[in-house]
């Protein structure tokens, strides 16, 4: 990918803009934001394979009394942790008389169910099979084979990423009436960022796009390639004062959007964004969730009390994503409706 070097950081990670633009006022995006551009990314998102693996949920949210439980394509699915300690999942529904084990506690490494007290201890019994299952350190991850139709692989693929000892980690997760592929475009479509989220960032460019798509990054030599699309932004933080990265989105796998910021405050983080299909609402319409992984690093001396406040910024920075994707799955339900109804335009 040709890009424009970026600005050199300097020594403080704050920048204040000399000129900040009013919202209207700022430069339109929607000449370069070519659908086709977009179309061409989603398709080769899609085209990749994913060994059948889906994300269920933070490896935080896996408690020692209770299991991580999740509908994943239509597939009660629970998670805890055995005697060993070791993750085990399995399906959500008691083999007995089918209680939902998301109700039912964990002892000593047990799942109880609290309908008639069957236990498993995450080997094969009744007519219980368990799953195979992974956890990445940040995620835990399901393979379903059965739903995924795929070649299965001993493990998922997951992007690179900054030590954990060296990082801030966060994970958000949200839910929206459409599919996966809706939730990955809104990520391949950059340009919507500082038009659609103005509290979050300002200044935005796309300065290369995947080869392949077409894309037209803006003149000025750059021209694109590589397999993701560069976007020079800066993120507010109050006022006039701003972070500005060069961040780059990929998607390695046709339900994962990675955004790793390359240049800039914080090069070396990583937000990844995972798109889990739910199954259907009582209406029968899709349901997806968004699992998104911020992991925040730096080079920084200072970055070092960030480290030790984890506890207080994680809630901090699951709400800032909240508020994005508040936003974000509305893009997505809307392009759900529009699809669905043959109304989308293309």
């Amino acid at each position: 990918m040709n890009r424009q070097p970026f600005p050199r950081r300097g020594r403080y990670p704050l920048r204040l803009r000399r000129r900040p633009v009013a919202w209207e006022r700022q430069r339109p995006t929607w000449r370069e934001a070519r659908p086709a551009v977009i179309t061409r990314a989603l398709k080769a998102a899609l085209a990749r394979p994913s060994g059948n693996w889906y994300v269920v949920g933070a490896i935080r949210s896996v408690r020692a009394d209770r299991p991580l439980a999740r509908t994943v394509a239509g597939r009660e699915v629970v998670v805890w942790r055995d005697a060993a300690g070791r993750l085990v999942a399995g399906p959500g529904i008691c083999p007995h008389l089918g209680a939902p084990l998301a109700d039912s506690p964990v002892r000593c490494g047990t799942l109880v169910c609290h309908w008639h007290g069957l236990a498993l201890d995450g080997s094969a019994f009744a007519g219980w099979e368990p799953l195979p299952v992974h956890d990445d350190g940040v995620l835990v991850w399901v393979r379903l084979d059965g739903a995924g139709g795929e070649p299965a692989t001993p493990a998922p693929l997951v992007p690179p990423r900054p030590e954990a000892s060296g990082a801030v980690e966060a994970v958000y997760v949200g839910t929206g009436v459409c599919e996966p592929e809706d939730v990955i475009a809104n990520r391949l479509d950059p340009w919507h960022g500082a038009w659609f989220h103005p509290y979050s960032f300002v200044d935005l460019t796309v300065v290369g796009t995947p080869s392949g798509t077409g894309g037209d990054p803006g003149g000025e030599g750059r021209e694109p390639g590589g397999d993701g699309f560069a976007v020079d932004v800066s993120f507010k933080v109050a006022g006039r004062l701003v972070v500005p990265v060069r961040a780059v989105f990929t998607a390695p796998e046709p339900r994962t959007v990675v955004m790793h910021i390359t240049e800039g405050e914080g090069r070396g983080s990583v937000v990844e964004t995972h798109a889990t299909p739910l199954g259907p609402d009582a209406l029968g319409r899709p349901r997806t969730a968004v699992v998104e992984a911020v992991m925040a690093a730096s080079d920084r001396r200072g970055f070092a009390v960030a480290r030790r406040a984890a506890p207080l910024l994680r809630p901090l920075m699951r709400a800032a994503a909240g508020r994005l994707w508040r936003d974000d799955l509305a893009y997505a339900e809307r392009r759900w409706s529009l699809r669905s109804t043959g109304r989308f335009p293309g």
